[in-house]
């Protein structure tokens, strides 16, 4: 079953620097990613059915950071879908930053789930989109820091669970799964990981198209 987008309707993208992609450098807001190819894709396809597309994502956000701006950047739009892609800085996080500590799956998914009620009530159409990391091989950058591969274990033993307390979300909710981790390692396994995302978290502009195609066909 898709999602049906009506004229005049309000889609917002929340989540991190994935969807953020430079979007307050670019014209329109939507920045540089995924956003832009679905609104782009969309408008090609039905020009008669005009939508309004709003990006919210922040760079560097947790779920925990979404919630502080939830209502502001999201609820106040009062969207007719609302998709979200969030869940790598919860992940490994004291890896990186001296300030962080390790964030459960539970509090992952409660702070989730406290995202999702509020949209649920309103009556918002729900694309949830699972968090993903690619096998890419040696080291890659994290800010001021390199990270090898056995840290990078680490994040994938972290990142499990909290997918699937993404899925369980989904079911609960009676979202729609984009379910971007299986896609990811099943296109990786033809071409290699760093054709899709050169870091293993931030998608090259062939990753960013996979996904645009992806979140186009739950909805008509």
């Amino acid at each position: 079953m898709t999602i049906t987008l009506r004229p005049g309707g309000t889609v917002v993208f929340a989540g991190d620097s994935i969807t953020d992609c430079r979007r307050l450098e670019s014209e329109d807001g939507l920045g540089f990613g995924y956003p832009l190819r679905v609104a782009g894709e969309w408008g090609l396809r039905h020009p008669d059915r005009s939508v309004t597309w709003l990006n919210a994502g922040v760079a560097g956000d947790k779920v925990m950071d979404l919630e502080a701006r939830w209502r502001a950047d999201v609820l106040d739009a009062r969207p007719d879908v609302v998709s979200i892609l969030v869940g790598m800085n919860d992940v490994g996080w004291h890896t990186y930053d001296p300030d962080g500590h390790p964030i459960s799956a539970q509090d992952f998914a409660a702070g989730y789930d406290r995202l999702l009620a509020p949209l649920a009530e309103a009556g918002a159409e729900l694309v949830l989109i699972e968090p993903f990391l690619l096998p890419v091989s040696g080291e890659v950058e994290v800010g001021d820091m390199r990270l090898g591969a056995e840290v990078r274990k680490e994040w994938r033993a972290d990142l499990d669970p909290k997918i699937q307390a993404v899925r369980e979300l989904a079911g609960r909710y009676g979202a729609h799964l984009l379910a971007a981790d299986g896609m990811f390692a099943g296109l990786a396994a033809t071409t290699g990981p760093e054709h899709w995302s050169e870091d293993g978290v931030h998608p090259t502009p062939a990753g960013h198209a996979a996904l645009a195609a992806a979140w186009l066909r739950l909805v008509a």
